[in-house]
């Protein structure tokens, strides 16, 4: 069950709406600032060489690198929009009460973060009325910072994102993986029915974790396809709207549009996603 932060002020003071759209943009330097700090801490505990031998102790680093990154983020996000909720629960699905709400990874990809691989970042995602509205990715190794706004596109630091201008699935290269730990029967069954079909039909094939950083790709036009049997809502929203803001098609499986009732989720250039959603139609 997800759990949230009640925001501080209730829908009676709470801050006009066109109000908070007209200060989106001023909040980008605070969420930048905030994810850099919380990745120089990461930066910081990274390290390459095997040290875990249990899964308690993997266990044990993803909490504390989650609360290292967090100590460093939660005050100046919540300083920077004190009417936001906080949500808590980063496996949490589905969605939110009404009005804005903070949703963050404090380590994108953390199960890579411990083990010594390069393929993990920090994310936050501002949702508004269950639509994400401002987003930063940040990845500490690189250095690379990818923003979003609603409405105002998708950047890497100062070069606007583009999705790819691909137009036949067997050119793409596309992307899939699992959400979390401990899925269902189920959801195993249609990511392994999933990749079956993309083989056939796609370029390459890529099936990894973090979510977030495959979606990048897909903004960035370096990939063509994700798709995902889950709605962990941390992994998506930042992903969703870099994607969305880079000229991408953001729905379900089916192609209906995607939101955070949605049961599963694809990201697309656009010349693609009727292809991807043909071939994601034949797992049932």
């Amino acid at each position: 069950m997800s759990t949230h932060s009640e925001p501080m002020t209730d829908r009676a003071t709470r801050r006009d709406r066109s109000a908070g759209h007209e200060e989106d943009d001023s909040l980008l330097p605070a969420v930048v600032a905030a994810l850099s700090a919380a990745g120089e801490r990461l930066v910081g505990r990274f390290s390459t060489e095997p040290r875990l031998g249990s899964r308690e102790d993997v266990l044990a680093a993803l909490r504390e690198s989650d609360a290292v990154s967090l100590d460093a983020i939660r005050e100046p996000l919540s300083r920077a929009r004190p009417g936001a909720g906080w949500v808590e629960d980063e496996l949490a699905c589905g969605p939110l009460p009404e009005g804005e709400w903070w949703v963050t990874d404090t380590v994108e990809g953390n199960i890579n973060h411990v083990h010594g691989m390069t393929d993990w970042c920090v994310t936050a995602t501002l949702v508004r009325d269950n639509e994400p509205v401002l987003t930063v990715v940040h990845l500490p190794l690189s250095g690379e910072t990818y923003t979003a706004r609603k409405g105002a596109g998708a950047t890497l630091g100062t070069r606007r994102l583009r999705v790819s201008a691909k137009t036949a699935l067997d050119a793409a290269y596309v992307g899939t993986g699992q959400a979390r730990p401990g899925e269902d029967e189920e959801t195993y069954r249609r990511i392994g029915q999933s990749v079956t079909a993309m083989l056939g039909s796609a370029l390459v094939l890529r099936v990894s974790v973090p979510a977030t950083l495959l979606l990048v790709q897909v903004a960035a036009g370096r990939m063509d396809v994700f798709w995902q049997y889950s709605q962990i809502r941390s992994g998506l929203v930042a992903g969703a709207l870099l994607v969305a803001e880079a000229g991408g098609a953001v729905t379900d499986t089916r192609g209906d549009r995607w939101s955070l009732t949605s049961e599963d989720f694809l990201a697309a250039a656009p010349r693609l996603h009727a292809g991807a959603v043909a071939v994601l139609s034949t797992v049932r």
